[in-house]
């Protein structure tokens, strides 16, 4: 399969997960306008979160694409599971807004840094399996870049697992941890894209 078919897949589940994430944001027809749109505020700072993380994930899966000269089976086969999970994003970002100030907190919070933390470890393993032996890598990719790419990727489960660990103690902190990963990666993501 040509490589721009996943790339126009993987391009369409990531706009219509990041389009999905408007749908957390609902108010109260009954109740009044401007209370309303102060109550939900979880359901704002859920969405920058998500469209950011989904944001940056995109990023670096079309910057993951650039140095894949071709694909298999395999490699499909992990994206597709992969692209599973970004669509599935939407639905634990609901939770998240919907219970982080009421009795499900914890298992809101917990749920979207499994979600994440299954994302990055699939990310990995696409990353991992393409450059194994540079297996799946374009003969004219820079190994720099490669090499860089594969220990930028590293720290992601390992980060995400830990915010969603905390789940268990303080889901407001974890939520807390989910957003600042969102900003390390825009500030890793712009500092790696530099060079």
């Amino acid at each position: 399969m040509p490589k721009a078919r996943l790339e126009a897949f993987a391009d369409g589940i990531f706009a219509i997960a990041a389009t999905l994430l408007t749908l957390n944001l609902a108010v109260n027809e009954h109740s009044p306008l401007a209370g309303e749109l102060m109550r939900i505020w979880p359901g704002y700072a859920a969405y920058a979160i998500s469209f950011t993380t989904i944001g940056i994930i995109w990023m670096n899966h079309h910057l993951l694409l650039h140095q894949i000269s071709h694909t298999d089976r395999f490699f499909l086969l992990l994206n597709v599971l992969f692209l599973m999970l970004i669509a599935f994003i939407p639905f634990p970002t609901r939770l998240l807004a919907l219970y982080i100030n009421a009795d499900g907190a914890q298992a809101a919070a917990f749920a979207y840094g499994i979600t994440l933390t299954l994302t990055a470890i699939l990310f990995n393993a696409i990353w991992r399996y393409a450059a194994w032996g540079r297996r799946l890598i374009r003969q004219d990719a820079d190994a720099r870049v490669v090499s860089g790419i594969g220990r930028s990727y590293l720290p992601g489960p390992f980060i995400y697992l830990a915010a969603t660990l905390v789940a268990l103690v303080s889901p407001q902190v974890s939520a807390g941890l989910y957003a600042a990963i969102a900003v390390f990666y825009v500030l890793e993501s712009s500092v790696f894209g530099r060079e």
